[in-house]
């Protein structure tokens, strides 16, 4: 095929003399090409490439190594890095220690299940994971989801049950996240929109501070539900005899407290462990005072007690086979995809500004081992932490050596001081729980959406009202249908556009982003911005079809010459099936009933052949009955 003389030559100037020819490409074997899509789409980064030529021994070191990440930069470790690494562990285990206690509630487990899920995860995570700055542990989302969805198959009130039900679902969450590394899928978590995330996180934020309106209020008899209706409801009918002004007083004005520090903290980055040390400061003055006073003989709500001693082993504990089996598999599936969702993204953040690679696939067989040890040692799903890894990466840690520190800290406080813990007032640990989820609510993200892309803000809207309005599980439902919905949308319902000329060039933009640019004379150019395929190639014709008769009607109403020429430019297409090339035969059909001839009439030919799109696939059309000549 040649492109350089005739008509294209005064909108495409060449030397007289060039002449571009497309080449039958090199035939391929089919096992081949199949080998290469499964490549393309399962090992991009050539997993295998530094096995290649190597001896034996050194292959077996490098397995170790690509299983555990601390072989590699434990070499060049040394005591300057490690100081950086012991103060940023010291800060994470002053948040850590009162969050844990927090979320554990918020999970409906006793306290010291928060504790010992930062104490083994971390460990493991430390030696096989890619990221130098996530901090691991329990969060409040996933806390959360588990709390409810768990609830909602297990009265609380039966510990014993509900206890084993959450560690059967730690175990499948960890298995889903391990297998997804293992076969190389996490591509399947792009799925869940950047959107939908905003939308969902938000909503969860609402629906867990709107949680915490119990311990913060003093309220005794709560509702089980977690949609705002019911929660509102049962803070309203409560108000003139479920509350307790000594609880509302600690609470706020810990709140209050918590919030300040967290201004202070942004206002000064330099500050950044003051909002860092106020959830342990928090607790410590809280139990001194509510100690000394004895506030909890006045209603108070505190913690008790917190069993002392590490992890016991939860192995026998799990549902192996059963109803809750299925159940535990069904709430395990959804809590490691959120996990791991969060670790993910929070990891790729903070490696962007370091400029380092976090391997996602590492990533996730590092939270699937963790999480499935986890499970049979006491902990329930463990994730990356955004709060604790933004205040991990503003003590300047250098490598996971923080999470290790962080775990001695919490093996000393389970061993020693829980004792000291049993006159918190849970009312502080509802005020550390809402300052934690109040960065959730992502404001200016969703403002952005908005100005963006309006089907990305409905999808963001649909998960937040989904989550605030119904419940997590039906939030997140919704997040991920509009994913899909918009997925779908974009592949079956593909770009086009109209081209136009900008002034006093001979470039060619669509003509609705550039109001300046004008249209040709007698010819009209329509690009398509996209590959071509079964789910999309009729909807291709049709449009084009369309433009072209919606343009002439409009020519005819104006008193404007009809168009002499369409050109159909489709550089941005990528690939096209056999669908595709048959869409286009039946174009050239439904033309040429039209009395329009086509100028080119062997790229039809070729793309039958060659089954893919040049970069330039040019029809021209005679809406007259002139023909066109060399």
């Amino acid at each position: 095929m040649e492109i350089g003389s005739g008509p294209l030559s005064r909108y495409h100037p060449q030397p007289s003399s060039q002449v571009h020819k497309v080449a039958m490409p090199p035939k391929q074997n089919v096992l081949t090409e199949f080998q290469t899509v499964i490549k393309e789409i399962f090992f991009p980064d050539e997993p295998f490439r530094a096995f290649r030529g190597q001896r034996s021994h050194t292959r077996f070191y490098l397995v170790l190594q690509a299983i555990f990440p601390i072989l590699e930069w434990a070499r060049s470790y040394n005591l300057q890095k490690f100081k950086g690494d012991l103060i940023a562990g010291l800060t994470i285990a002053s948040l850590c220690v009162p969050q844990d206690i927090a979320y554990a509630r918020l999970a409906h487990l006793e306290p010291q299940y928060g504790l010992y899920s930062s104490f083994v995860p971390p460990l493991i995570y430390a030696f096989m994971g890619s990221s130098r700055d996530i901090a691991i542990g329990p969060v409040a989302v996933v806390s959360l989801l588990i709390g409810t969805m768990v609830q909602n198959e297990i009265d609380p009130s039966n510990k014993l049950a509900y206890r084993r039900l959450v560690f059967t679902a730690t175990f499948f969450a960890g298995v889903t996240q391990f297998a997804l590394g293992l076969f190389r899928l996490g591509f399947l978590i792009d799925f869940l929109s950047h959107a939908a995330i905003v939308g969902f996180m938000a909503g969860a934020a609402i629906t867990i501070g709107l949680q915490q309106l119990k311990g913060l209020l003093g309220i005794t008899n709560f509702t089980k539900n977690t949609d705002i209706i019911s929660v509102m409801h049962s803070v309203v009918g409560t108000v003139h005899h479920g509350w307790n002004w000594q609880t509302i007083v600690i609470g706020l004005s810990f709140l209050a407290f918590l919030l300040l520090t967290k201004y202070i903290a942004k206002k000064y980055p330099k500050l950044f462990w003051v909002s860092a040390i106020a959830p342990l400061t928090s607790v410590i003055v809280a139990t001194f005072c509510v100690y000394i006073t004895r506030a909890d003989k006045e209603g108070v709500a505190i913690v008790n007690r917190i069993e002392r001693g590490i992890n016991p082993s939860s192995a026998h504990e799990i549902y192996w086979t059963g109803d809750l089996f299925l159940k535990g598999f069904k709430i395990g599936v959804v809590a490691g995809l959120i996990a791991l969702t969060e670790a993910i993204a929070i990891g790729r953040t903070f490696a962007a500004v370091k400029d380092y690679n976090v391997d996602g696939n590492k990533e996730m067989v590092a939270m699937g081992t963790m999480n499935i040890v986890g499970s049979m040692t006491s902990c329930y799903v463990a994730t990356g932490s955004f709060s604790r890894s933004a205040v991990n990466f503003m003590a300047g840690c250098n490598t996971a050596v923080a999470n290790i520190v962080m775990s001695c800290v919490v093996l000393l406080t389970l061993e020693l001081i829980t004792r000291l813990f049993k006159y918190t007032p849970n009312a502080v640990l509802a005020s550390i729980i809402i300052a934690a989820v109040f960065p959730l609510v992502d404001i200016p993200a969703a403002i952005l959406l908005w100005k963006i892309d309006k089907f990305d803000f409905l999808a963001c809207m649909g998960a937040f009202f989904g989550v605030v309005f119904k419940s997590v599980e039906i939030g997140l439902l919704i997040a991920v249908a509009i994913s899909f919905a918009k997925i779908l949308l974009q592949v079956t319902r593909p770009r086009t556009s109209v081209l136009g000329r900008l002034p006093g060039t001979l470039v060619y933009r669509n003509v609705e982003q550039y109001p300046n640019a004008t249209t040709v004379s007698g010819i009209m150019i329509i690009r398509v911005d996209s590959a071509i395929y079964f789910s999309n190639s009729n909807y291709i014709k049709e449009r084009i079809l369309r433009w072209l008769s919606n343009e002439e009607e409009d020519l005819k109403i104006n008193s404007q010459p009809r168009i002499k020429y369409l050109i159909v430019e489709m550089s941005p297409v990528t690939d096209i099936d056999t669908s595709g090339i048959h869409s286009f035969e039946e174009l050239h059909k439904t033309l040429q009933n039209r009395d329009v001839k086509d100028f080119y009439k062997f790229h039809l030919l070729y793309v039958r052949k060659l089954a893919l799109v040049y970069t330039h696939c040019i029809f021209f059309i005679n809406t007259e009955y002139s023909k066109l000549k060399h």
